[in-house]
């Protein structure tokens, strides 16, 4: 399935065979102190920046039901951010994974992203779109 949305995760979530924890790590751009001038003038422009993770959070499927919420639950933190990151975490045996089993795989995403390694997140803008980096 092509996941070009929120929902789109949100319906291929549901649909796995064995249940799912979502995990998201929310991160805001920064520009370094080292930057060039042609660095701050594209972070002005809304382009580049380092990405830096302020929060995360899993979830099951059924404990969201839309992007909505899960940006109305992070604005309860007081972070600004301005991309979040998703992945999966899958069950089996029909049981789902708890949210004491998404500790360090949230941990090791926290670390993926600081390092800019993003390969295997879903990333998303703050309208629930998939996003391209790179």
């Amino acid at each position: 399935m092509n996941i070009s949305s929120f929902d789109d995760l949100l319906t291929a979530a549901r649909q796995q065979a064995q249940p799912q924890r979502l995990l998201f790590v929310f991160a805001s751009a920064e520009l370094p102190p080292d930057s060039t001038a042609a660095q701050r003038e594209h972070f002005l422009a809304g382009q580049g920046g380092a990405l830096v993770p302020v929060m995360c959070v899993d979830k099951t499927p059924g404990e969201l039901l839309s992007f909505a919420e899960l940006v109305q639950e992070s604005q309860q933190f007081g972070q600004e951010w301005s991309i979040v990151f998703a992945a999966a975490l899958s069950g089996s045996a029909g049981i789902e994974p708890s949210s004491e089993a998404a500790e360090k795989p949230l941990q090791r995403m926290v670390e993926a992203i600081k390092a800019g390694t993003l390969g295997t997140f879903i990333p998303f803008d703050r309208l629930g779109q998939a996003m391209r980096l790179g």
